[in-house]
């Protein structure tokens, strides 16, 4: 009798410990259905990684041939030409944060609370960047020149924050859990690195226009010995190709943003709420900044992004001026970012399997030996592509890593400031305000640079003071700029482990 009473007993508490267990599952479905981690549809996640194309095919072009535009074709003095480079993008400390912010003011309508931003800034957008590229004719004054591309310039970049900032928020928006959002980032990281390459191929020929023309300008200087061989006359055919790349490169951004539009439909987020505080604009910028993990990921990005922007916007003139290499750069680039396409998706494996933060430092780390062995052997092409090669993979980790990581900033906030909701467009405006402010530090300091050392608008030859230049800009100053952004990297707080946490916490707070 004692012995089948004991057996009694264990078995009725067997049976309460899977009554327990099945309890424990189903509250934590519930839990899950209400964050929506049911799964991201195939079909959402390639529509939404398309609608990140548009804003990479026109930074390609702009930071592969502007500085190429405006110094060579509408022959602009390097000074003005790094004021307009500069001042579009400090333009964005106003655009990008107030579009975060107003965006996130936005009420809902039938299409969803971020398209509607979409939708009317995508026209609006194609038209300002064709004309980007168009240069006045009969304009002969330089200050009517630099007007007008410095107010095109900066119409362009605050319609691009219109698009982009409401695009990348769009992220929160899609449904799912965080891996569901990483795997829908991936995507995006996959596509937009397939754009570049895209975009570099149609840049890269208008490139070769360049160089072919400009090769014969001189050589029909050095034969005329009635002209200085210093100058060269407007390249006419170069102008042409920019316009006819800015017409094709604006097709394909609205007809992405068509595909956007037409294949994602918003879902509300579990931090979106009817009843919810929304604290000033300053206030919430404030919240922001004194966000530890946000303060962190943030200078490590701007420092990071600045680096490769720095070495990847002189890339053009380093290969021509310095390495001797122009008329292969349109390969060299094409290896650059296939190599970069290749490796998106190996990153995102090998996140998973060793964690965010050790994989972004993995691949940082790459491309301090591939700038370093480029800058040593300029004129080797077998090795100037095997670097190149490496470069890609490392470029793949700024494009993946950081903005993989984010989502996981926003979730910490939202557990540590519950009553704060709605916020999101604002945390990615500002990590893309972060990313342009780079580009335009790094294009004006590049242009005073070479402003500097004597560098002269259409001149056929440069002094060994404009090499020295290209070559401290490609390597030695992006490295450093590296180093002091993998820093800031390693005292990033989130680890997987917390990651996990924040979702649990997430299910209580809501």
């Amino acid at each position: 009798m004692s012995c089948l009473k004991d057996f009694t007993n264990q078995l009725q508490t067997l049976k309460t410990q899977i009554f327990k267990q099945t309890a424990d599952r189903n509250s934590s479905n519930k839990g899950q259905q209400q964050r929506g981690s049911g799964g991201i549809p195939l079909t959402r996640k390639v529509c939404y990684a398309v609608g990140g194309v548009p804003y990479q095919i026109t930074n390609v072009a702009i930071g592969v041939s502007l500085q190429i535009f405006l110094l060579d074709v509408v022959q602009m003095e390097a000074f003005y030409v790094s004021m307009i480079l500069f001042l579009s993008r400090a333009w964005d400390a106003v655009t990008d944060p107030l579009v975060g912010y107003l965006v996130s003011r936005s009420k809902w309508t039938p299409i969803g609370k971020l398209t509607p931003w979409l939708v009317l800034s995508s026209p609006f957008g194609v038209l300002s960047y064709l004309l980007l590229w168009f240069v006045p004719q009969g304009s002969t004054s330089q200050a009517l020149s630099v007007l007008w591309f410095l107010t095109a310039a900066c119409l362009f970049e605050t319609l691009m924050s219109c698009y982009n900032v409401p695009y990348l928020s769009l992220n929160m928006f899609l449904g799912g859990d965080q891996r569901d959002r990483d795997s829908a980032t991936a995507y995006r990281m996959s596509v937009e690195m397939v754009a570049m390459l895209l975009a570099s191929v149609i840049q890269g020929r208008v490139v070769s226009v360049y160089n072919t023309e400009k090769q014969e300008a001189c050589l029909q200087q050095d034969q005329d010995h009635e002209n200085p061989p210093s100058s060269s006359p407007p390249l006419q055919e170069t102008q042409r190709a920019f316009l006819t790349s800015a017409l094709v490169l604006g097709a394909l951004f609205f007809l992405c943003s068509l595909v956007l539009f037409l294949g994602v439909k918003e879902q509300r987020a579990p931090l979106c709420s009817d009843d919810k505080v929304r604290p000033a604009y300053l206030t919430s910028l404030k919240l922001l900044i004194c966000h530890i993990p946000y303060q962190r990921l943030v200078l490590g990005f701007v420092f990071s992004a600045l680096a490769f922007q720095m070495s990847l916007g002189n890339f053009a003139l380093f290969c021509s001026h310095a390495a001797g290499l122009g008329a292969q750069f349109q390969h060299l680039l094409l290896v650059l970012l296939a190599s970069a396409s290749i490796a998106v998706p190996l990153w995102q494996v090998v996140l998973l399997r060793i964690g965010k933060k050790a994989t972004l430092f993995i691949g940082l780390s790459l491309f301090i030996p591939a700038v370093i062995i480029v800058a040593c052997v300029p004129s080797n092409l077998p090795v100037f592509m095997t670097m190149c090669t490496l470069m890609g993979f490392s470029v793949a980790t700024i494009f993946l890593l950081p903005w993989s990581m984010l989502p996981d900033v926003v979730d910490d906030f939202a557990v540590r400031h519950p009553s704060c909701k709605d916020l999101e467009p604002l945390f990615f405006s500002c990590y893309a305000f972060c990313n342009k402010l780079a580009g335009g530090l790094s294009v004006g300091i590049s242009t005073m640079t070479l402003q500097f050392v004597g560098y002269t608008a259409g001149a056929c030859y440069h002094g060994e003071g404009v090499v020295t230049a290209l070559i401290v800009l490609f390597s030695p100053v992006p490295i450093t700029l590296l180093l002091i952004g993998m820093i800031f990297f390693r005292s990033y707080p989130i680890n997987e482990r917390q990651c996990l946490q924040l979702q649990e916490q997430l299910t209580t707070v809501q």
